[in-house]
């Protein structure tokens, strides 16, 4: 999945789901959830919050993300996971590592989660395919 794929998708994500009850005085909260830090993945960063603003959301105003960050410690992956899932953020994105989406996956049925890898999501066992789903709004 290409970075633009992957902000659409986390876009529509946030839109459909704005007033989650983890919402931040009615602004939706994106979890993000990585296995490194952020002093390695500065660049990634950037571009996350870049791809956010070409697609009309920017921190601080119209969107919060908390940061859940392992640091290179993936045992600690499910109990930031859990964290962000107690917080009731509206979708979780785990870009670029998948200890860090299986962790978000062990802990929410019910929370989407976006992420970005480079296997093979159905052999990982991170979706039981690649069919695409169009997006629905709660009704």
């Amino acid at each position: 999945m290409r970075r633009r794929e992957l902000l659409a998708g986390l876009a529509g994500v946030v839109a459909v789901r704005p007033l989650a009850a983890g919402a931040q005085n009615g602004v939706p909260v994106i979890g993000f959830l990585s296995s490194a830090s952020p002093d390695l993945h500065a660049s990634l960063l950037q571009a996350f919050r870049e791809g956010l603003r070409e697609t009309g959301y920017v921190e601080g105003r119209n969107v919060a993300i908390e940061y859940r960050w392992a640091n290179g410690q993936n045992e600690r992956l499910p109990a930031l996971a859990a964290e962000l899932v107690s917080r009731e953020v509206s979708v979780i994105a785990a870009p670029g590592s998948t200890p860090a989406v299986l962790a978000a996956k062990e802990a929410t049925a019910t929370i989407p989660i976006v992420f970005q890898v480079g296997i093979d999501p159905v052999a990982a066992g991170l979706v039981a395919s690649l069919a695409r789903r169009a997006a629905t709004s709660p009704a």
